[in-house]
């Protein structure tokens, strides 16, 4: 019986599958690793047998990755506009625009007029104080609890903030506002109760140690019944600072929103500093945002752990197109007529077939921590 070809001996070399036009073009576009590693799997599939010797090149390029990137895009098909898990809000194509700007060498702390040093995100943070002008001057961080935890460091370390026991959140992945308030070196004195509290509360537990009262929108959950807390405008009659950890990043107020705190109306309504999101129903980059009284911002912005919370000029970029540019995908789905998402659907129902496919009425939720128990008319 004569002896079976050694398929070992058919695999081609190393170098002549590199040696592929496909591949060598893909080396410059992902990287000589994942060229190497596709190659690899490909040869060792070959060996086994799975594949011919003369389609390793084949298989090796069908493996690539269509980026240098673990992530892969996909379809937020789920009913909730800000999906955590899927990335929150994606990006305007002004913003992903202006990260292409910024992806290489940009002005973001020289002033190209005078050739001197400049000030950092000067037009993300112009454009922010033009988007909320009721704020006295702005800061952005690298994150919503970031926000909340310089603020507290800056005003309260070694002191006292009161918050509404019904206010000691939870936000995502485990972490607890009181744990974070608490992490940074301030004392939390809880008032009222689970459900109820009231203007009196605060009061009684204000005393000298107390450097501000902390007012935390439960973004994630609603309290139903017999419930009671106290809004900002009452809390600003107290003889400390309010600040105000709004959480969504909503700026002004929405009609579909009416619950929903904005940043506008916590500063009318007399808040000294507001902490939110700028990933959320904002719409843009993962960023926190600090509005509020111009002496307490300056007083953040110099802290020295700011330095540590500081954004990168990708986010400042991505910030300025978000509030400057159109309307970015998050505040356009909040405001989608039912009818024209209805024809979409049904647009999409129409390329399945001859799949049983058809459109119907729906509903969807806002998600990301923010109005929450609010139903949006969809379609799917």
């Amino acid at each position: 019986m004569p002896d079976r070809p050694d398929r070992r001996r058919a695999t081609p070399r190393t170098d002549r599958v590199l040696a592929d036009p496909r591949l060598r073009a893909a080396a410059g576009r992902l990287g000589e690793r994942l060229v190497k590693a596709a190659v690899a799997d490909a040869l060792a599939r070959c060996r086994a047998g799975a594949v011919h010797p003369d389609e390793v090149a084949d298989a090796a390029v069908a493996a690539l990755p269509a980026a240098a990137t673990s992530l892969r895009r996909v379809v937020n098909a789920t009913g909730v506009v800000v999906h955590t898990n899927l990335g929150r809000a994606p990006l305007s194509p002004a913003a992903v625009t202006a990260l292409e700007v910024a992806a290489g060498a940009t002005d973001v702390e020289l002033d190209l007029a005078t050739g001197r040093r400049g000030p950092r995100g000067s037009g993300a943070l112009a454009a922010l104080r033009a988007a909320v002008p009721d704020a006295g001057d702005v800061h952005v961080v690298n994150n919503g609890a970031a926000a909340l935890a310089l603020a507290t460091l800056a005003l309260a370390a070694g002191r006292t903030v009161v918050v509404a026991r019904g206010e000691m959140v939870e936000i995502g992945d485990g972490f607890r506002i009181p744990e974070l308030v608490e992490s940074v070196g301030a004392t939390l004195r809880e008032v009222g109760t689970t459900n109820r509290v009231r203007l009196a509360d605060y009061d009684a537990a204000i005393d000298d140690s107390v450097a501000f009262v902390l007012k935390v929108h439960p973004s994630n959950f609603v309290v139903e019944g017999f419930t009671a807390s106290v809004p900002v405008g009452e809390l600003a009659t107290l003889p400390v600072p309010v600040v105000a950890d709004i959480g969504s990043g909503l700026l002004a107020p929405h009609p579909r929103l009416p619950a929903e705190p904005d940043a506008a109306r916590t500063l009318r309504a007399g808040a000294a500093l507001v902490t939110a999101s700028g990933d959320k129903l904002l719409g843009g980059p993962q960023c926190g945002l600090l509005l509020g009284r111009a002496d307490l911002v300056r007083g953040l912005r110099r802290h020295p752990f700011a330095r540590a919370l500081r954004v990168d000029k990708l986010t400042l970029a991505a910030l300025e197109a978000t509030l400057t540019g159109p309307v970015p995908p998050v505040p356009a789905a909040l405001t989608a007529h039912p009818a024209a998402l209805l024809a979409r659907a049904e647009a999409l129902a129409a390329r399945l077939r001859p799949l049983p496919a058809a459109a119907v009425p729906s509903t969807a939720a806002v998600g990301g921590g923010g109005a929450p128990g609010v139903t949006l008319p969809s379609a799917a």
